[in-house]
């Protein structure tokens, strides 16, 4: 069940001295003492994010949470960030524009960077430690878009069903994430929740809220979290401008050809450049398998069977999980126009 509540707090946490003072300490937790508590405590560190979208039911609006109090804040590598520069509100309704600084698609992760200082924030260093199956948690997001403003966030209640790997498979998960995450028995993964928070009970840091996510054989949707101990390292060394991405799979064992390439299509894709580089068509082959389906240069690539296009990289894994001989749907942008293509799997053997 979905809960919301109106927060007024100061956005710290007062502690009580030995000397009878008290004392505002800004960046720490003091364990909450009740739900309602943890939730003043981890509102103000939350934001609303919004960016690209629009097309294929794709929202324009996701979910972050501030690492830093000169307004760093971590979110989820998604469509939303396409446009470069997006919008982020903070929990008090005041609106900045942010720019990517830092990513690492691998773990589906974004660092942004707003102008500010003396942020409420979550330091990552007290974060909560591993949690076992059965424990209680808090999920803070976004959801459904509603908090646009300085509404507070949706939180909800739930339980970690359980620790384990999350693989993309074909047909089944279109994900892949290298360590194990949190699944969550909470309806939590919902539009606008990816980039949101798992927290403790007390209000403690947990995992971050990862994509939509579907079964296609059970057509049943996933709920998990990427656990802050996967995500801590990487979010300091973008912040400090020392992080280097992680290769992905494919440039680990060059000496493994990919079981297909956009090439044994017909597609030639334009430079891969940059680690986002849009898959767009810059030679179609002729009498090849693109051509027979219609694709045309300059074509932007936007989904394979249904999976997000995120770049030319991305473009060439799916196509790496293609089997021989399936049918492959492929959603086309061509002059302003969504179109959509099928083709057969050439089988690599003939």
């Amino acid at each position: 069940m979905k809960h919301r509540f109106p927060v007024n707090f100061f956005g710290g946490i007062w502690t009580l001295l030995a000397a009878g003072c008290l004392i505002l300490v800004p960046n720490e937790f003091a364990r909450a003492q009740s739900t309602q508590e943890a939730i003043a405590q981890v509102t103000p560190r939350m934001v609303k994010i919004f960016g690209a979208g629009g097309i294929m039911r794709l929202q324009g609006y996701c979910s972050g949470f501030l690492v830093s109090p000169q307004g760093h804040i971590a979110t989820v590598w998604s469509h939303v960030l396409d446009e470069g520069e997006v919008s982020v509100v903070l929990d008090s309704g005041r609106k900045l524009k942010a720019k990517v600084v830092g990513a690492e698609p691998r773990l589906d992760l974004a660092v942004l960077k707003i102008e500010g200082e003396d942020l409420p924030y979550f330091d990552l260093d007290l974060s909560a430690d591993a949690a076992a199956p059965g424990s209680r948690i808090l999920a803070f997001s976004n959801m459904f878009n509603v908090a646009s403003g300085n509404e507070p966030v949706t939180v909800l209640h739930g339980v970690i069903a359980a620790r384990t790997k999350l693989e993309g498979r074909r047909g089944v998960f279109d994900i892949s994430f290298p360590a194990p995450v949190y699944i969550v028995d909470a309806i939590t993964n919902n539009s606008g929740s990816l980039g949101g928070v798992l927290t403790t009970r007390d209000g403690r840091l947990l995992a971050m809220i990862g994509k939509e996510l579907r079964n296609a054989q059970s057509n049943t949707w996933v709920n998990y979290a990427l656990p802050i101990s996967e995500l801590k390292e990487p979010i300091q060394e973008i912040i400090a401008g020392k992080y280097t991405p992680v290769p992905t799979k494919l440039a680990d064992t060059p000496e493994t050809s990919p079981r297909h390439k956009p090439l044994d299509f017909g597609l030639v894709m334009i430079p891969d450049v940059v680690a986002r580089t849009p898959a767009y068509v810059e030679e179609v082959a002729a009498n090849s398998v693109a051509a027979q389906a219609g694709i045309k240069t300059d074509d932007l690539i936007l989904f394979v069977n249904g999976e997000l296009i995120q770049s030319c990289r991305h473009l060439v894994e799916v196509c790496d999980k293609l089997e021989d001989g399936t049918m492959v749907d492929i959603v086309l942008r061509r002059d302003g126009k969504l179109e959509t293509v099928k083709l057969v799997v050439p089988d690599k053997a003939e």
